[in-house]
């Protein structure tokens, strides 16, 4: 007979292995089905071993800057491809361990395979699971299969949740084939830096493999079909990010497309086409696609469940629930924005609420911060100033610039500014936008502000510490009423 759990989640990403962790907290009898590696794409090759890589590229800045700090260093600096991705691999596989004494500690059964939703929950009866053995071919190196865990058959629950998360959406002609055309599993492991690079699409993923490789020393172009980088921002911090992005040598042809890529004698001659429909050839060693992810929806039996699906999504309501009983999705496959925070928090709103937790809030997506890992670094959340206009606000909008801030001049990080919206007749913070050093850091505290629905009034009397950078945050609130201080 097959084994019945209240909560099977499919997927063990950042949002699947928390929400295993929320749900057996609360005392359900708990499995997570992972089909290739626990930690998801995120620990294993996103968001984890990405921020390895983009620190590598931080230190060896500040090494052939450090004439600027009191320092001489005699010699060349080499980069060695290998040592970088070694210890990007290495810090992976660190919290790929750590995702499997997480399921151990909370007593959550691992189930290895591939799953599929072979009967939906009807009346008392739960829904079935059927995990077979995995037809991915996974990337190299591989973590090793946890021990002690299930495998293939038939399985039950009262409450399946899927969190399969997403992959590199793959444009026709940009098929990656390992060698000259990447995604950004590829680019995450060079056996060598190439010499010259193009990048398509300037989203987060984007932009960050356009500063990596052109700090470890490649030429890089990006192309981008919309009239401006970093689209998702508000338009200050993408026009701000493309200028110091341009100091650093990245070059950027906007509103434009690879119509067309040939391979010639081991490199690759993109073809890149204006909004003039004029065509410019472009040679490179290497070629990155960064368009964007698409949700892991297929073999999961959501067609013949008839499950809703948008855009190659599953289409849910804010506890993550869908339109078939019993069965819910969280995270990538579930929409918009596809980050690892918002599949976190979405798991644990959809858990509690399948628990009947009281004052248990639907997920409020104006609410997520976005970062990017760039330097500068970009950090936002809420609305921007062209949302506000779109929407009829009428809005205050202050500005603080890092050069006016001591600790942003002693660290020698004074390129950069912070961004508030405020609305004009309640004092509510809309939304914050920043760019510089560690405002990925920052951002959290205009988040908390917003979920606790702050007004002007409130930020202006919160004593912020000295010397920070924090204290830009606040100085561009009362930027927004005329009352700045510093500046």
């Amino acid at each position: 007979m097959a084994e019945t759990y209240d909560v099977i989640i499919v997927g063990s990403g950042p949002g699947g292995y928390v929400t295993a962790v929320r749900s057996a907290q609360l005392g359900f009898k708990t499995a997570i089905v992972e089909r290739e590696h626990l930690g998801g794409i995120c620990l294993n090759w996103g968001c984890i071993p990405t921020k390895a890589l983009l620190r590598s590229a931080e230190v060896l800045h500040n090494t052939q800057h450090s004439k600027d700090y009191g320092f001489t260093i005699d010699g060349s600096i080499k980069v060695d491809a290998g040592g970088v991705v070694d210890r990007s691999r290495k810090v992976a596989g660190r919290l790929n361990g750590g995702v499997s004494f997480l399921m151990k500690k909370n007593k959550v059964d691992v189930i290895w395979g591939e799953a599929k939703v072979t009967k939906a929950a009807k009346d008392s009866e739960p829904a079935e699971v059927t995990v077979s053995k995995s037809q991915k071919k996974p990337m190299e190196p591989q973590p090793p299969v946890p021990k002690d865990v299930k495998g293939e058959g038939t399985y039950r629950a009262k409450h399946v949740i899927l969190a399969t998360g997403a992959r590199p959406r793959v444009l026709p002609g940009l098929e990656a084939d390992g060698d000259l055309i990447w995604t950004y599993f590829e680019a995450m492991v060079p056996k060598e830096i190439p010499k010259s690079l193009v990048v398509v699409g300037s989203g987060a993923i984007g932009i960050e493999f356009a500063y990596f490789y052109r700090a470890m020393g490649a030429e890089v172009t990006v192309i981008e079909l919309l009239p401006r980088i970093l689209p998702a921002e508000d338009e200050e911090i993408s026009k701000f990010a493309k200028r110091q992005l341009e100091k650093q040598g990245i070059k950027f042809h906007l509103e434009s497309k690879v119509s067309k890529v040939e391979k010639v004698n081991g490199k690759l001659r993109a073809h890149v086409e204006g909004k003039d429909g004029k065509v410019q050839e472009l040679t490179a060693e290497r070629l990155i696609s960064a368009v964007g992810v698409q949700g892991n929806v297929e073999n999961l039996g959501l067609e013949e469940l008839g499950v809703k699906t948008e855009r190659g999504t599953i289409s849910v309501d804010g506890f993550g629930r869908t339109n078939v009983p019993g069965l819910y999705a969280i995270g990538d496959v579930a929409g918009p924005p596809m980050l690892a925070h918002k599949a976190e928090h979405e798991g644990v709103v959809c858990v509690e609420k399948i628990a009947e937790i009281p004052g248990v809030h639907a997920l409020d997506k104006n609410r997520i911060p976005a970062c990017t890992y760039c330097q500068p670094q970009v950090a936002s959340v809420g609305i921007t100033e062209e949302d506000a206009k779109e929407q009829g606000r009428e809005v205050r909008v202050g500005r603080f610039q890092f050069g006016a801030n001591g600790k942003a001049i002693a660290l020698g990080e004074d390129q950069g500014f912070v961004k508030t919206i405020l609305d004009k007749r309640t004092g509510e913070l809309l939304g914050a936008h920043m760019i510089g050093a560690e405002v990925t850091e920052l951002i959290q505290g205009f988040v908390i502000a917003m979920n606790l629905e702050t007004t002007e009034e409130e930020l202006m009397h919160t004593i912020f510490p000295h010397p920070t950078l924090s204290e830009m945050m606040k100085e561009s609130v009362l930027d927004a009423y005329g009352r700045t201080l510093n500046a």
